[in-house]
């Protein structure tokens, strides 16, 4: 069976739609599932279990001069691409008129049909074409995790029963184990990243709580790391730094590169971004930070008997912000007990 998946952004809306290929994969071993997705995101996507082909797009670039002759052709070649394979599924886990654009170019083998979402539910973006162009709409519960949407759409979608296991399937490439041992010969109960970036101010937490966080990360032997991912994270970083022992600045670095230096780390605490969705993905200890009360539908999913597994993930919300104790107190709980003792 061939199925195309089409979420082509955001950073965090992607990766929250890997668990979707890992239930696809365990329900139906023999599927090949190609993968539409913007170009930034796909050396992530290609890092997803399961996933045959990445058709990468440049939609966001080329409306900007949509009758352009470089426009022109890059659409051209990515419509043949798109067009190789015909499919006997195709999903549109997006909801947005854009996606569905790209559902209805795709080929169907004989009998295959295009599936969709049938209603917007909480927080998410739905727009009337994604409807339209489903052969088959499917209405999920408007209360829903993103993760949870993504998995639900397709089992019902392609017949099989969500499984209770959850896994996003996001494979790190380089060996860690020589960052670790650094970390451990240097007598550093490894590194933890803080991922104070965010595409939006509102998301943001006080600089001055992240530099007593890593006051106190450098203090119980930690290491701090600080990624970047534009001019004003890299000064936010760097203030973040400055006279901190054990704390350092990441070089700018690619998406893939950054996925793997996060897997290097020891736990991630983080606002609500594109890389703390990674971290958990990642299945590190994280602690995501949230000014507003979403994590229900966006932060990390709790596990799914909380009597048998203790969580390697939790979210903090507070308004306007969270306090940096309940921060620290959150992170000292999803720390293995060897790491607090």
């Amino acid at each position: 069976m061939k199925i195309l998946i089409v979420k082509l952004s955001s950073l965090g809306d992607v990766v929250h739609a890997m668990p979707a290929v890992q239930d696809i994969v365990r329900a139906l071993p023999d599927a090949q599932i190609d993968w539409v997705v913007e170009r930034g995101f796909a050396p992530l996507v290609l890092r997803c279990h399961g996933v045959r082909r990445v058709i990468a797009c440049e939609l966001r670039r080329w409306r900007k001069s949509p009758l352009s002759q470089q426009t022109r052709r890059a659409w051209g070649l990515f419509k043949a691409e798109l067009q190789q394979e015909q499919y006997d599924a195709v999903i549109d886990l997006q909801g947005l008129t854009k996606s569905a654009l790209v559902c209805w170019l795709a080929r169907l083998s004989p009998g295959g049909r295009r599936y969709g979402l049938a209603n917007q539910t909480e927080g998410s973006s739905f727009e009337a074409p994604a409807r339209w162009v489903a052969d088959v709409a499917i209405t999920l519960p408007a209360h829903i995790h993103a993760v949870t949407r993504s998995r639900e759409l397709c089992a019902q979608a392609l017949h099989y029963r969500l499984p209770d296991e959850l896994a996003f399937g996001l494979l790190p490439q380089q060996d860690q184990s020589a960052v670790k041992s650094l970390a451990l010969e240097t007598g550093m109960h490894g590194w933890v990243a803080l991922v104070h970036g965010t595409s939006r101010a509102d998301k943001e937490w006080p600089l001055a709580h992240w530099r007593v966080l890593a006051q106190r990360l450098n203090a119980a032997g930690f290491g701090v790391a600080l990624p970047h991912g534009s001019p004003a994270e890299l000064q936010a970083a760097q203030a973040i730094a400055q006279g901190l022992a054990h704390t350092k600045v990441w070089p700018a670095m690619p998406l893939d590169a950054l996925t793997d230096a996060l897997a290097t780390c020891s736990g991630v605490i983080g606002v609500d971004s594109g890389l703390s969705h990674i971290a958990v993905a990642l299945d590190l200890p994280h602690v995501q930070i949230y000014n507003f009360d979403t994590a229900w539908r966006t932060g990390p999913v709790p596990p799914s008997n909380p009597k048998l597994a203790a969580a390697r993930q939790c979210s903090v919300f507070a308004k306007p912000y969270p306090a940096v104790d309940a921060v620290w107190q959150a992170w000292l709980g999803v720390l293995p007990n060897v790491v607090k003792a």
